[in-house]
């Protein structure tokens, strides 16, 4: 076995003090054992394994629902390498205070080992990460994420270097809670949550925080991002990275059933959540997903608005905090069904009395993506795939047009760091407050977002082939609060219009934003909305986009002295175009 890997186990054990150690190898006699424990110890339920084989029900301590931002730290070794959008905690004070927490916290119970690989086995961006948890729900889960056990060994032994992360639920205490990134030793500590984006190290900890901060030292893009495939009648194939918050619409877009397959145009899926971006030989943009799984919000999913998700989490998932019928069929608020009767919510009380929502509105599903039917044949390519567009999108009322495309490079990497969005049940005390959530990242760089930023245009200047930077908003609503654009799977028409700009066969307009589509440039057949709510749509009103100048100001005044120049000039173009604008037509 591998020195360091030995070592970092043996450090574990000693600080730790299990009863037991179980080296994971990721085989099914393996996870059963595991889940026959858990549905023993009630860490499981059995849903109706006629119509869900293999999925069980996991409800968390009522305190653990969420990722804990305000619990979550860059321990980096000078605290502005963090950034003020950062929680920074002193390295040596981290290891002290919370090391004391760790102290002998697996006694009497098993620790476990979790050797795992993020991304495809043989593409040059897969990395191997070791976890060591006592939680065998973080097991379950972490095997359906990522490819854990032998294939990940085997990694291990050709390259030698691998993320250690240490992992323990402790007594489930909000106030002996933390979430802590060492970005210089490439090392991850949590304690005390049990919550997948807390304690599934391989995620949002490995996946964005660190290694945001690997991509930059080493010249590739860690992204919050899906990845999808978009094909025309022609035949042609194109690829898309997207940056949405959480309950956006990221994975019904990244799953999206068309409308208008009939008519030759498809969606394929290439991941959900997470994309590692590189330079190719070819001067394009590269990317993998490094996950294996789906970690999916299930309030509001239905057959109408995702069914490829629900069709992944039918067999072999697991479902944490939703609601069940006595006879195992779980349920939730925006399900297809309405309420079984007897319903049990998802604090284990029965009969559900309707005072309170049935299902958390965080519960969740973990999926294999092998089970989702719009999975794309190169989804686990180890070269990966070709990114033609780069979308940005929020959660937006007013102001921002259903899509619109960035004049360059420079001006989408800056639409993307002053974007804002309507926060959501993701984040822990944080429910429908706009917030700036620059490419999606504010809760998952890995350090200064100023630096963040100019990696970005670093990339950009590095790419003799970039992709189109596009933003979209599926959002927007009129004076009565009714949405304007049905979304879901029409949202391909948006993506008919990006795919037209990127061969310069769609037609757009010049306006103070970037270019808008034409009002005929969209493919609208079929789809019952009138032209003037479609106008309503791509309005640009340079008057509300005056109204967002100072709030971007203040937010890259917040970032500070490492906000790079490049981008100040691109506010101040912004200004001028919009004045201009207001010029000509008073």
């Amino acid at each position: 076995m591998h020195a360091d890997f030995n070592c970092w186990v043996e450090e574990c054990a000693a600080l730790t003090q299990p009863d037991r150690i179980h080296l994971c190898d990721g085989s099914e006699e393996e996870n059963q054992r595991l889940i026959e424990q858990m549905l023993d110890d009630k860490t499981l339920f059995a849903l109706n394994q006629r119509h869900y084989p293999g999925c069980y029900l996991h409800r968390s301590h009522p305190n653990d629902v969420a990722r804990v931002e305000h619990l979550t730290f860059i321990c980096s070794e000078k605290r502005d390498d963090a950034g003020p959008t950062n929680n920074w905690m002193d390295p040596r004070e981290a290891k002290a205070k919370v090391g004391e927490l760790f102290g002998g916290c697996m006694r009497g119970r098993t620790m476990y080992v979790l050797p795992y690989m993020m991304g495809p086995p043989g593409s040059p961006l897969s990395k191997v990460g070791v976890q060591i948890t006592d939680s065998p729900y973080v097991v379950a889960s972490t095997r359906i994420m990522t490819r854990m056990g032998r294939v990940a060994l085997e990694q291990l032994e050709r390259d030698s270097v691998f993320i250690p992360g240490l992992h323990s639920i402790g007594q489930l205490d909000p106030h002996r809670r933390y979430i802590l990134h060492f970005p210089e030793e490439r090392l991850i500590w949590s304690f005390g949550s049990g919550y997948g984006g807390n304690a599934l190290l391989g995620k949002k900890c490995f996946a964005l925080r660190i290694a945001s901060v690997m991509a930059r030292d080493e010249g590739w893009m860690a992204e919050h991002m899906l990845i999808l495939e978009l094909e025309d009648p022609y035949g042609e194939t194109v690829y898309f990275a997207a940056a949405f918050p959480s309950a956006c619409g990221k994975t019904n877009l990244a799953m999206l059933v068309s409308p208008l397959e009939h008519e030759g145009y498809r969606v394929r899926t290439i991941g959900d959540d997470i994309a590692w971006m590189y330079i190719g030989e070819d001067g394009r943009l590269w990317a993998i997903n490094p996950e294996a799984g789906f970690f999916g919000v299930v309030p509001g999913t239905s057959m109408k608005t995702n069914p490829n998700a629900l069709i992944s989490a039918k067999s072999n998932s697991l479902y944490t905090n939703v609601a069940i019928s006595d006879d195992g069929l779980p349920w939730w608020e925006g399900h297809d069904d309405p309420p079984y009767e007897p319903l049990t919510d998802w604090k284990g009380r029965r009969p559900w009395s309707g005072e309170e929502t049935a299902a958390h509105p965080n519960s969740r599903f973990t999926a294999p993506a092998k089970n989702c039917p719009s999975m794309s044949p190169r989804w686990q390519d180890p070269q990966g795939v070709p990114i033609s567009g780069i979308i940005f999108g929020g959660r937006r009322i007013r102001t921002v047009p259903l899509v619109f495309e960035s004049f360059n490079w420079q001006h989408g990497t800056f639409l993307g760091a002053a974007m804002a969005s309507r926060t959501t049940n993701a984040a822990m005390g944080m429910t429908g407050v706009l917030r700036h959530d620059p490419m999606s990242m504010l809760p998952f760089c890995g350090y200064h977002m100023g630096d963040y930023w100019r990696h970005w245009l670093e990339m950009g200047r590095r790419l003799p082939n970039p992709p189109v930077i596009f933003h979209v908003n599926w959002f927007r609503q009129d004076a009565d609060g009714n949405y304007l654009w049905p979304g879901f799977g029409e949202n391909i028409r948006a993506l008919i219009w990006m795919l037209g700009r990127i061969k310069r066969r769609a037609e757009a307009k010049e306006t103070p934003i970037g270019y808008v589509p034409t009002l005929h440039s969209l493919h609208l057949e079929g789809l019952d909305i009138k032209p003037e709510v479609i106008s309503q749509l791509l309005h640009v009103s340079p008057e509300e986009w005056h109204e967002e100048l100072p709030d971007i100001e203040e937010f890259f005044k917040k970032i500070g002295s490492r906000v790079p120049s490049e981008l100040w000039n691109e506010l101040t173009s912004l200004r001028e175009r919009l004045e201009h604008f207001r010029s000509m037509y008073p």
